[in-house]
């Protein structure tokens, strides 16, 4: 419906309305909230037209009658068609009052109709009219009658999750009653409470679902490098800088002014990859310079020198080819983080694994 909405549960409808209307009010008074709008709908006047029976059998004229003549009035009947010699359809003629006549009852119902004895008898005369309210629509959700309070935010932060929040904590204090859910439906739905929905209802499914497959994606490394190294703690040492690439991408977004996005996250995702397979190049290199009879310190060391040139190269060119992007609204986030995160990784990976590696297995190969 818009970015930024909040769903209002609870007992009884008319309750909603009232409790829609008081958030509604925090939003106006909240800075860079715009466009705010509600499902409430203005009070409509209701007009119900009822026919005096009796009356109108007095005047020996018919109930279809009178309400045929009042349909006709307001909304219009064809009494017939204009036929002519060069014209390929008949043109209807319609009998109707004019729009102005419409907006008050009391232009239609001055039309007269004959009685039995020939005498004309206005509408008016023969019924009586009740002024009412216009049924309101209610919305539902989930099978829960709901009022949706909408808006959207505006100024140097456009993220909607700024208002929410700022909104949030100003309706705990205006509102302390009143219950707030950010991830699913009220429990009680006969509580006044209100569902934040919206951007991030979005924000909140998207990045669960890529922390999901980060999640799984760093189980599926684990185990490949188990299985590569027959070993369960060499792949944690190779995996070790993967958490601290956060160290170059979120500085990297603050400094291009940029937010942390969907895209922001799959690139934190494929830096897991690069990370683990310059990790692979070093750890590697390692055991087959111990395997060639080199002490360990010394392959440790070798490794390192020997195997930055070709993972700087290649940090390069991944780099370079996510600089093309960065200027992208939407892969923005993707390059930034490729960008900084490689660049931090890079030589986080040619300083720690040697490091871990050699506080690791240290006592291995010195036994050995």
């Amino acid at each position: 419906m818009s970015s930024l909405v909040a769903e209002v549960y609870g007992l009884d409808y008319q309750g909603q309305i009232q409790v829609a209307r008081n958030i509604r009010q925090t939003f106006e008074e909240t800075q860079d909230i715009v466009d705010i709008d509600d499902s409430i709908e203005f009070p409509a006047a209701r007009f119900i037209v009822n026919v005096d029976r009796q009356k109108a059998a007095s005047f020996g004229i018919s109930q279809d009658a009178l309400v045929s003549s009042l349909t006709t009035a307001l909304e219009g009947e064809d009494i017939g068609f204009i036929h002519g010699n060069n014209v390929k359809f008949a043109t209807p003629i319609r009998l109707e009052l004019p729009i102005a006549s419409k907006e008050n009852l009391h232009d239609a119902l001055s039309i007269k109709l004959r009685s039995h004895n020939g005498k004309l008898v206005a509408l008016s005369e023969l019924v009586k009219v009740q002024r009412s309210t216009l049924e309101k629509v209610v919305y539902h959700k989930d099978l829960l009658p709901v009022v949706f309070v909408t808006a959207d935010m505006a100024g140097k932060l456009d993220s909607p999750l700024y208002g929410m929040f700022e909104i949030e904590q100003k309706l705990k204090q205006s509102q302390p009653l009143l219950q707030q859910y950010y991830i699913t439906a009220p429990d009680n739905p006969y509580q006044y409470s209100i569902k934040w929905d919206g951007e991030w209802q979005v924000t909140y499914e998207t990045f669960r679902d890529m922390g999901i497959a980060y999640s799984i994606g760093l189980l599926l490394i684990y185990l490949l490098v188990v299985a590569q190294f027959k070993s369960y703690m060499v792949p944690l040492v190779i995996m070790a800088p993967i958490p601290l690439t956060i160290i170059g991408v979120l500085p990297g977004h603050d400094l291009l002014d940029a937010q942390f996005t969907a895209t922001s996250m799959i690139g934190m995702i494929a830096l897991a990859g690069i990370i683990v397979r310059n990790s692979i190049l070093l750890v590697d290199f390692m055991n087959e310079l111990v395997a060639q009879g080199m002490p360990f310190e010394q392959a440790v060391m070798t490794s390192a020198a020997v195997r930055a040139k070709p993972i700087v190269l290649t940090g390069l060119a991944a780099m370079l080819g996510a600089f093309f992007i960065v200027d992208d609204p939407i892969f923005k986030g993707l390059a930034i983080s490729l960008i900084f995160g490689i660049f931090v990784s890079t030589i986080l990976t040619l300083v720690i694994i040697p490091v871990l590696y050699f506080r690791v297995k240290r006592k291995q190969f010195s036994a050995g």
